[in-house]
């Protein structure tokens, strides 16, 4: 007889408008498949069980009904949520995956996923996990996604030199924690804010960032700026938008580069509510560079970064926080909890473990 499993599946019911509530999802009880890959699936199709998933803000925006073209396929109602994770392969007709392979890449909310082309080109095998210190954990975060993100970003859009000043927004994030590492080993100053007291000294104390603020105490954002860059800023590693965009404009200093990664400021309001951009003009003035950026357009870029962040890792020089919450059943809580600021670092669901 073939062997069987329970499957479990997170969907969302419907689509959000405002903030997303966890009764936006819903965990469906478990149903039982096959763990084998079946005549449906078209070849180069892949079995796997999921392992680690990871919450970005980005889902948000594919929770939304579509009103027009996106980068990405939105969720629809009553389909499995989908996001990056790390998962084990239980069966594969890919030739580049073979059973009991690690992977990241794109997975589904549930225990196990039939991943298809071409999405299984967003599969990559994990090659280091429990190497020298190196969780299996950090594929959903400073080895995922998030970690290539800041790479690009940092590295390859804003090119930092030594001696120049950076601001990251949002900065105790997936991402942002790592950008003020990163700005620190190229010898730039570097500044964060964040929204807890909490979170602020987390980035002065583990992270190394010269100085942090907490925004929501700041009644006056570009003086906040201009009092920790008095000189101005000339880096800005973009993830919040609205009110922090428009400060930032205010103390960017001539040739600055921005690159943006995120608004998520902006994620949770209506269609035509988004916070307009006034001081635009600054772009101009200051002859500023700004750039949008998506991870998946650099993946090529991946085996460069791996090599050059992996020793950093194992020999302690950054550090990577993760905000774990254990269970299927909690994954529609850690993703509402972004948008509230309730995580410590990465944000992710560990739903098995490894055996």
């Amino acid at each position: 007889m073939a062997a069987t499993a329970t499957n479990r599946r997170v969907v969302l019911k419907e689509y959000v408008e405002g903030y997303p509530r966890e009764e936006h999802m819903e965990l469906l009880p478990a149903t039982e498949i096959p763990l084998h890959l079946t005549s449906d699936n078209p070849p180069g199709s892949v079995l796997v069980r999921n392992l680690c998933l990871s919450c970005d803000p980005y889902m948000r925006l594919k929770m939304s009904r579509p009103l027009r073209a996106s980068y990405t396929d939105g969720f629809v109602p009553g389909s499995v949520i989908t996001g990056y994770g790390v998962a084990r392969v239980v069966d594969s007709s890919d030739p580049r995956l073979s059973p009991g392979d690690l992977v990241w890449g794109i997975t589904g909310w549930e225990d196990y996923s039939v991943v298809k082309p071409p999405v299984t080109a967003f599969l990559s095998k994990i090659s280091h996990a429990g190497e020298g210190g190196v969780p299996l954990s950090y594929y959903t975060g400073i080895l995922g996604m998030p970690g290539l993100t800041a790479y690009v970003g940092f590295h390859e859009i804003c090119a930092p030199k030594a001696g120049e000043t950076v601001f990251v927004s949002a900065a105790s994030g997936a991402v942002g924690q790592l950008v003020g590492q990163f700005a620190r080993l190229a010898g730039c100053r570097v500044v964060g804010s964040a929204g807890s007291a909490e979170k602020v000294e987390l980035l002065k104390s583990k992270f190394g960032f010269h100085d942090a603020f907490n925004y929501k105490e700041e009644p006056d954002l570009a003086a906040a700026l201009a009092r920790c860059f008095p000189e101005g800023i000339d880096i800005y590693f973009e993830n919040v938008g609205g009110a922090m965009l428009d400060a930032v404009l205010l103390n960017m200093r001539a040739h600055g580069r921005i690159a943006v990664c995120g608004l998520i400021s902006q994620y949770n309001l209506k269609s035509g509510e988004w916070d307009a951009v006034r001081n635009i003009s600054a772009v101009i003035g200051k002859r500023l560079r700004v750039e949008g950026f998506l991870e998946p357009d650099h993946k090529h870029l991946y085996p460069k970064y791996e090599e050059w962040v992996l020793p950093y890792i194992r020999d302690g020089t950054i550090a990577y926080v993760e905000d774990v919450a254990e269970g299927l059943e909690s994954a529609p809580k850690a993703l509402v909890g972004l948008f509230h600021g309730r995580n410590v670092g990465k944000q992710l669901v560990r739903i098995a473990n490894d055996e």
